[in-house]
């Protein structure tokens, strides 16, 4: 265990060739990012990722995010990502807003049980980007024990995290000091899973609304029938008979029954618990990037 101090111009560079380094070994490293710090692993080493959840006191239920240093990493590591993610990615990132997406399925990585989906966040710190365009994507969680508060400097999280990591990287206090927003778009419409820094209305007026459901579109036929029947017109007692024995064997009649029965209760994919939790407590309600944030369980991460 060592502590690195990324503020020093004159140690910055040896700091992030230790952490680097720490990476590609396997093992735990804390990072600042500009909401809290982070505890990260190599998000292609399944021994690493075990490693960092034990180091929190997680289990595979609640998988980390995922922290990126560029943009373009986005659409390699998701797939059906909707048009209104890249826009809320190139608006808000780096920034405090993770994208809940459904993960590219030929990744050779195990975050844990994330039911094909991943947490992806690009953090708004220069070092953490620095870090991250070295090392790849890390797998980051906010750096505190479960039920810990969240840390807002490396020494709050060496005091909960001691010898389980590696290297601590020193920058200084956390800009923002709270947690990210998350955003699930593997569901339609896009539901927030939790408001952080960025709020719904921030979110509304850059890309539009998209947690409101859009109006289904008329099945087609029906302005032209419409058109057809004359102004007034009331249907015969035989038509209206005849025509409600129709309806009962159509399409339409099937999906009216559908609509009618109670909607499931939407379960946001897991990788979203362990995003980092407000500065006085960790939120542990969530889905499947930290550092504060930090990817991953049912319903909310940072």
């Amino acid at each position: 265990m060592s502590v690195h101090d990324t503020q020093n111009p004159e140690t910055r560079e040896d700091a992030l060739s230790a952490a680097v380094q720490a990476v590609r070994d396997g093992d735990l490293i804390v990072l600042p990012t500009d909401t809290v710090y982070g505890i990260g692993a190599d998000a292609f080493t399944p021994a690493a990722v075990t490693a960092l959840l034990e180091a929190k006191g997680r289990g595979r239920d609640t998988p980390p995010p995922v922290l990126v240093g560029d943009h373009a990493v986005l659409l390699a590591l998701a797939v059906d990502v909707p048009d209104y993610a890249e826009r809320l990615a190139e608006e808000f990132w780096p920034g405090a807003l993770t994208l809940i997406l459904n993960a590219q399925p030929s990744l050779t990585w195990d975050l844990g049980e994330t039911r094909g989906t991943v947490a992806l966040r690009m953090p708004d710190d220069e070092t953490a980007l620095e870090l991250l365009r070295r090392t790849g994507p890390l797998a980051v969680s906010s750096a505190n024990r479960h039920g810990k508060d969240a840390a807002l400097t490396v020494l709050d999280a060496a005091t909960q995290l001691g010898d389980a990591v590696e290297i601590y990287l020193d920058g200084g206090t956390a800009r923002i000091g709270t947690s990210s927003t998350i955003i699930d778009t593997t569901v339609e419409p896009a539901e927030i899973l939790r408001e952080g820094t960025l709020t719904r209305e921030q979110i509304i007026k850059a890309v539009g609304d998209i947690f409101t459901a859009r109006e289904p579109e008329p099945a087609e036929g029906e302005d032209d029938v419409a058109a057809e029947a004359p102004e007034g017109a009331e249907p015969s007692a035989d038509d209206a008979a005849d025509g409600a024995e129709a309806d009962a064997d159509s399409p339409a009649s099937e999906a009216a029954s559908e609509t009618a029965a109670p909607a499931a209760e939407h379960t946001a994919p897991a990788g979203v618990l362990d995003l980092p939790a407000e500065p006085t407590a960790e939120q542990t309600a969530g889905t499947t990037a930290a550092g504060d944030d930090a990817a991953a369980s049912p319903r909310t991460p940072g």
